[in-house]
């Protein structure tokens, strides 16, 4: 390989210090969907010293930021989250479970370190268009909210992502590899019923409870599970039982249903069945009920000739590199997780067990069984540019998503190194595509391709909008 080939990479390598320390900043303090200021400010801060030109509130976000760098060219993004959960706060480097804040939030999807390997790569990027004067343009995007926000949805639907030619991302993970372009679409709903209130011992009958009916609407959405595709997925939370006096027939009550499947129509489908069903609980109860969508986001949308290409960087590239210093740490970990679960996630990326408590291997395409799935925001945009993403191992193996053990390993050396990784995987991706007009056709031509057969209608709708957007209006 000449040095110019892999100039791309010492670029990576110079800058990653900085960025390991970026990284371990957000995860200190984690912050909740839309309300992620620090994190934004701390990114905002990183495009203005290496010199992109900033736009903050994208889309009418307080917490999305852009930065844009180079001139001419096509328009290449890169995808950066820093959200974070609730319940998962976690002393880090600690193998057991530690909160630093009894029931704070933490990074338990690694989004800390996802946004600051996503903007390690654009900042090499603009070095490198910078060094070898090519014709391309740059774009990072700070997207808050993955979690169940939808915010890349609503800045497709802001138009953010109209002029961009290709959309890179990636996301932490156990094993590296080419995300399998394999998601839910989804959309959450909120339903408020409202009855009567009244004494619950001296004159039940005049009361007509609304957390019967949210009871009601949910038996009956469990009995629907029969009924529905196997690969969707209905998930509720209580969001208000109409209060804690259970001497008090309850006026008021809501709550939250999360609706996936396999594709939009699917989706679109299935929600209806579910407002059905939230309506005949109103007619049973002799309540009222309104529904309210608060996000929604599209299935993935796969893009052959750039996973191709995402595949032969992360082979070049190799694993992440973790050493002997890395291994006990991440074994100790793995005492707190189930053998059934670690042999679980090997099973799920077609590898045989190993004892090694670290993945330094490549998974081949293909390769990923995809009978569980999640769903991401990233799927909107894939449906409007093309659209690739690698998963880069940053952790040890069998760490559950959404858990303390993954908050716990956010900050060790292990994870620097996932970091860089898929910094350079990102950014040699970007730096192929700048040199070669070819690749660039070669993507586009499949996208097109795929959306001639297949229209799109964005899930978040003209009445949906950001929490905070909708605070501010």
């Amino acid at each position: 390989m000449s040095k110019n080939e892999d100039r791309i990479w010492t670029i990576v390598d110079a800058k990653a210090p900085a960025y390991f320390g970026l990284s371990d900043r957000i995860w200190d303090k984690p912050e909740l969907n839309y309300q992620e200021f620090h994190a934004a400010a701390e990114h905002t801060a990183v495009l203005e010293r290496e010199a992109f030109a900033v736009s903050s509130g994208i889309a009418g976000i307080p917490t999305a930021v852009m930065g844009e760098a180079g001139a001419g060219g096509p328009v290449i993004a890169i995808l950066g989250e820093y959200d974070a959960l609730p319940g998962l706060s976690q002393r880090a480097g600690v193998a057991q479970q530690d909160p630093i804040v009894t029931g704070g939030s933490g990074h338990g999807c690694g989004h800390n370190m996802l946004g600051s390997a996503a903007l390690l790569a654009a900042a090499s990027l603009k070095q490198w268009l910078a060094e070898n004067n090519i014709p391309g343009r740059v774009r990072y995007y700070g997207c808050p909210a993955e979690e169940g926000g939808s915010s890349k949805s609503f800045m497709v639907k802001a138009g953010t992502f109209d002029d961009v030619d290709i959309a890179i991302s990636w996301h932490p993970a156990t094993f590296t590899g080419v995300t399998e372009a394999v998601s839910l679409a989804c959309v959450e709903l909120e339903f408020t019923f409202n009855g009567r209130a009244s004494h619950a011992a001296a004159a039940p009958e005049l009361g007509r409870s609304a957390l019967d009916a949210i009871e009601l609407m949910n038996i009956g959405v469990n009995y629907m599970r029969e009924h529905m595709p196997s690969t969707a997925r209905v998930h509720y939370a209580l969001v208000d039982g109409g209060g804690i006096a259970p001497n008090v027939v309850q006026a008021r009550a809501v709550v939250r249903h999360l609706v996936r499947a396999r594709t939009l129509h699917d989706m679109w489908s299935l929600v209806e069945r579910v407002k059905k069903i939230a309506d005949g609980a109103a007619l049973m109860t002799e309540t009222t009920v309104e529904s309210k969508q608060l996000s929604g986001e599209a299935n993935l949308v796969g893009n052959a000739p750039l996973e191709s290409l995402m595949h032969r960087n992360l082979m070049r590239l190799g694993g992440p590199g973790f050493d002997e210093t890395d291994k006990p740490f991440a074994a100790e970990i793995q005492k707190s997780i189930p053998s059934q679960d670690i042999e679980a996630s090997y099973g799920r990326h077609g590898l045989a067990v190993s004892d090694e408590p670290l993945s330094n291997d490549v998974y081949l395409p293909g390769r990923v069984l995809t009978e569980s799935v999640g769903s991401t925001d990233v799927g909107t945009v894939s449906w409007v540019v093309p659209t690739v993403q690698c998963r880069v191992a940053c952790y040890a193996v069998g760490t559950p998503g959404h858990s303390w053990q993954l908050v716990a390993q956010g900050k060790a050396p292990a994870a620097h190194k996932g970091i860089a990784l898929a910094a350079k995987a990102m950014a040699g991706v970007a730096k192929d595509i700048f040199a070669d007009p070819d690749l660039l056709k070669a993507a586009k031509t499949e996208f097109d391709v795929f959306r001639a057969k297949n229209d799109f209608n964005n899930p978040v709708g003209p009445d949906t909008a950001p929490p905070l957007a909708m605070a501010e209006a």
